[in-house]
């Protein structure tokens, strides 16, 4: 963020309040004045100025400049636009209909787009208890290491909750039954809030569905990985393998969408299954095979069955299944796990930049 803050000049109490509640929602300090004589000082430098309907009929007392909004009470009427277009308003932004915009705006002041775009990342298990939402958590830790960082998304609204996975479900912050985003969302001021695992090299943010099992609408959702994108951290999604809209809609944005298979014949078969509704809406897809195999080539004939290229490959690491059932989630850097996210990190990041070129 810039050192200076957006301005507001607004008499209209209730307008205000409404400005003042959006910008906290984006993460975005503001700086008041309550007419434009009083605001002289900050005019020039702010790199955002916000106007009510009062503010903008006055005369113009101030030299003209970009980057000003005006924000009434419902619809416009013809005198309004007058006094927008007299004092050089760039935008009019009705509220309550155009609050996303008014957000975007406060976001665009908050943010500052990362040199390189975050990534998207979905995790599915080819069957049930393949694995995947401790690969998903694992994948999501090795990310959290790297510039930019991550966030750790729960899409499985009957998963359990990635908190309890993780040992965060007495941890403090929302869950996606408190949550409800659309449209512009900063991704730091949501990350501030959430529960975080801690790990070597910082801590991770997680956005799990919670004890009551409620998951994420498709419009949170998308707020959500949009703003991951922007922030230039990795957005780690935990997916159902029935996919509701909102995993569907993770599923159709992603940049890779990983499916963890067990390497057994039946395993596979199920997998076929949910890479079925899968290819329905991306192409971009691996396969990680996990269990044990008496040689390397049983682990691609098992990802040949499936058609997607194999990423990695996983032993069984020791110790784990007992770990993550006395909720003891561990977070070994050197595991077969850590090791087989590490080389998937690699993977999606090269072929996001292949994509970009």
């Amino acid at each position: 963020m810039t050192g200076e803050r957006p301005l507001v000049v607004a008499a209209d109490e209730t307008v205000l309040d409404e400005i003042l509640r959006v910008a906290a929602v984006a993460g975005c300090e503001l700086d008041r004045a309550p007419d434009l004589t009083a605001a002289q000082g900050h005019w020039a430098r702010a790199p955002l100025v916000v106007l009510d309907e009062e503010a903008v009929r006055l005369p113009p007392a101030l030299p003209r400049r970009r980057g000003i909004l005006l924000v009434c009470k419902g619809s416009p009427g013809p005198e309004t636009w007058q006094h927008a277009f007299r004092g050089g308003v760039e935008r009019v932004i009705s509220l309550p209909d155009e609050e996303t915009e008014l957000a975007g705006a406060f976001a665009d002041v908050v943010e500052t787009p990362a040199e390189e775009a975050g990534l998207v990342l979905g995790v599915v298990g080819g069957r049930g208890g393949a694995g995947a939402s401790v690969f998903a958590a694992t994948l999501a830790l090795a990310a959290d290491r790297e510039p930019g960082g991550a966030l750790l998304v729960d899409c499985d609204p009957l998963g359990g909750g990635l908190d309890v996975l993780l040992g965060l479900e007495k941890a403090p912050g929302p869950r996606w039954s408190d949550v409800r985003l659309t449209g512009r969302v900063s991704l730091p001021s949501l990350a501030a809030t959430l529960p975080r695992r801690r790990h070597r090299g910082g801590s991770l943010p997680v956005l799990a569905c919670g004890p009551e099992g409620e998951g994420p609408s498709v419009e949170s959702l998308s707020a959500v990985l949009s703003a991951g994108r922007r922030s230039g951290r990795t957005v780690v999604c935990d997916l159902p393998r029935t996919l509701t809209d909102a995993a569907a809609e993770a599923v159709a944005v992603a940049d890779l969408v990983v499916l963890v298979v067990p390497v057994e014949l039946r395993a596979c078969m199920a997998a076929k299954q949910v890479l079925r509704r899968l290819s329905e809406l991306t192409a971009r897809t691996g396969v990680v095979a996990c269990g044990r195999s008496s040689t390397d080539a049983g682990q691609a004939r098992a990802a040949g069955l499936l058609g997607p290229p194999l990423l990695a490959a996983m032993p069984p690491e020791r110790g784990l299944p007992a770990a993550v059932e006395r909720g003891e989630f561990p977070a070994k850097p050197t595991g077969p796990v850590a090791k087989a996210a590490a080389r998937v990190l690699t993977a999606a990041r090269r072929e996001a930049r292949a994509a970009t070129r």
